[in-house]
Order: C-alpha cells, then structure tokens, then sequence
C-alpha cells in the first residue's frame, strides 16, 4: 500500500488498520543508505534502456489526421468537366462530420447530383458518397460507397476503396486557398480505367451593397 509522504501524524486506529491489511508491516528496515518506513514511498525501480529502433519508430510515427485539418474546404466552389459546370457545397467540420453536395450540369439541365459526408468515427475517417437524380432516386444499391482515408494533411487528402473501383481512389489536392483539384480514379471490373479531374475555384459571396445615406 503506497502512502503520500505528507501525511505527518497517524493515530493508533490507522496504525491496526495497516498492521490487519495483508503483505503490509510496519517494521522498519536498515539499509546502507539509512533508515526506511513502509510509510515512505518505495525507491524508484531500475529502469531498462529502451531499445532505439522502438524509440525511433515511436517518435517517427506520424499523428492521426483530423478533421480540423480538412476546414479548408468548408464553402461554395465551381469548377468545368469539357461542357459541363460541377458544383460543389462543404459544410465547416462540426460535431466529426462535414457535409458535403455536388451537382453536375449541362445546357441548363441536371444531370446527377451527389450527398456525401466526411466521417471521423471510432476507425478512422471515411468518405461516404452516393449519387442522385434530381427526383433523389439513388444509383448505388444498397447503400452508399464508402472509401477510407488514406493520407491527409491541409494540403491533400487521398481515400481509397478497399471493396471494389467505383471509385477505387479520390484524391483532394488543394492548389490554393482558393483552388482544389478533385481527381477520382474509377476502376470497373470490365472495360478500362477512367480518370476525371476537375479544378474547383472558391465562389465568393458578393459584398453586400452599402446602404444609401
């Protein structure tokens, strides 16, 4: 039983109680180094070197990222793919989710839109994503794909799929504070790879007009 060492005084009562307590005695003990108490704590335990691969590969392992790191994104943004205009929508990190929307159009018309959501959850973080017709009739059965995070800092941020290629890989590099690229690499189990990349720039609010005096 450890006991603090700023405890002064300690009537007869407390004396039993420690006397009654198994593998506790209040003998004292002589040593070459003087005299100790079972009152006071114990001298500090020899300590082993710890072995310098474990200490270098505990120092070299690199922090988790967080959503905090991803804020970046947070606003309004446009970008062109050939003809068509892409637009997409990301809520600030709150509560561990962002909330992200996209919509792809061309000659005035829709022509799909998306939900996803940016997770931090017990096993890290993942991408969500799923994709609509304008009546939000879902193209993926039964759910939503889900890719995991593979990489990511404030710069880029990368998630992998690990159960099939639809998409096996997204990748958001941020150019700027006002410019990203979003590259998707999709992976079908026929037919050949496809690539889409599309520059998203910042849609900044317009100022608000002054009043007239």
């Amino acid at each position: 039983m450890k006991i603090p060492r700023h405890i002064a005084v300690i009537g007869a009562a407390t004396f039993a109680l420690l006397a009654a307590l198994p593998g506790v005695s209040l003998s004292q003990s002589s040593s070459g180094a003087g005299t100790r108490s079972v009152l006071d704590p114990p001298p500090p335990a020899a300590t082993k070197p710890a072995d310098a691969a474990t200490s270098n590969a505990v120092e070299a392992a690199p922090p988790k990222p967080t959503l905090a790191e991803f804020s970046w994104l947070a606003g309004r943004w446009q970008g062109a793919w050939g003809p068509r205009v892409a637009q997409q929508t990301w809520s600030a990190p709150k509560a561990g989710v962002m909330v992200g929307t996209f919509q792809l159009e061309e000659n005035d018309r829709t022509l799909v839109l998306e939900l996803f959501t940016v997770v931090d959850g017990p096993d890290g973080i993942k991408f969500h994503l799923r994709h609509f017709t304008p009546s939000l009739v879902a193209w993926e059965k039964p759910g939503p794909t889900v890719l995991a995070l593979a990489s990511g800092d404030a710069k880029s941020i990368v998630f992998e799929n690990s159960l099939d290629g639809q998409p096996k890989r997204t990748t958001l590099t941020r150019v700027d504070p006002d410019t990203y690229v979003a590259r998707s690499e999709v992976i079908p189990e026929k037919g050949q790879p496809q690539v889409t990349e599309i520059t998203y720039h910042r849609v900044k609010d317009a100022p608000a007009p002054k009043a007239k005096r």
